[in-house]
């Protein structure tokens, strides 16, 4: 497999290891992003550790993203002592997901983890608490989106997902936080990430004096790139050497690093 225009791919959030494990042979994907296997990880062993003894479930939303991750965090958590009590999937797309929630209800769920976008956590969260359920739904980084708590509303309050340290927080990227929230922008998410893959590819091709893709490949394989995300390097798949992941919660409005 190669990839046939001879262009650089350096992605802001492209989670699922095929990405880098599958890397064309030419060698020009990149990532500034974690995996999912090393998201599952972390969320698999926070599930086993945090809620040993509660009843866990796992949904996915059958996507290539949702899918991945959900069976990583269960392989993570099978192999730390903790068996989910009920599994099943959704549908992305729809807007009524009662019959699954009223599954989690009969299941006595205590947390349910969800491979899955926000959109759909959002609206399973908000169809648990109108059958009085107290159940925690747990996700990944689709789930770092305001609009999870604008779908949610105040029920998002207890809700987790995992993503990488806070980037806005990095003594490295305040000079660009304070340019975005100077236009009222909050740089949430994968914004800065995003930055963070424009800053690899423009050190790259000064080091290499050349927006050649040969030539910028060369310097993105040798180099040390100081960015928002803090300073790195990229490893021989193409993933950058940056700790991948903690988990957040949020409360009635916002999240925060647990």
């Amino acid at each position: 497999m190669y990839n046939e225009a001879g262009i650089i791919q350096i992605s802001p959030g492209s989670t699922n290891p095929k990405y880098t494990d599958q890397r064309p042979k030419d060698g020009l994907s990149y990532r500034v992003c974690g995996r999912d296997d090393q998201q599952g990880s972390i969320a698999g062993n926070h599930l086993a550790t945090k809620f040993k003894d509660k009843n866990v479930a796992i949904l996915d939303d059958k996507t290539a993203y949702g899918k991945g991750l959900a069976e990583e965090t269960k392989k993570a958590m099978n192999a730390a002592g903790k068996m989910e009590v009920f599994s099943d999937t959704i549908t992305a797309g729809e807007k009524d997901y009662n019959t699954v929630v009223t599954k989690l209800k009969e299941a006595k769920i205590d947390l349910v983890y969800l491979g899955g976008y926000h959109t759909e956590a959002g609206l399973i969260i908000r169809q648990m608490r109108a059958q009085g359920m107290k159940t925690i739904l747990m996700g990944g980084d689709a789930l770092v989106s305001v609009e999870l708590g604008q779908i949610a509303g105040p029920d998002v309050e207890g809700t987790l997902f995992t993503f990488a340290p806070d980037p806005r927080r990095n003594p490295a990227a305040a000079a660009v936080v304070q340019e975005y929230r100077a236009k009222n922008i909050d740089p949430e998410g994968y914004v800065l990430y995003a930055y963070a893959a424009i800053q690899a590819w423009k050190g790259a091709a000064e080091k290499a004096q050349s927006a050649d893709a040969a030539k910028v490949k060369a310097a993105l394989d040798t180099g040390e790139f100081d960015t928002v995300l803090g300073k790195f390097k990229f490893d021989a798949k193409g993933d950058p050497t940056l700790t991948p992941y903690v988990v957040y919660k949020w409360n009635k409005t916002a999240y925060e690093q647990e």
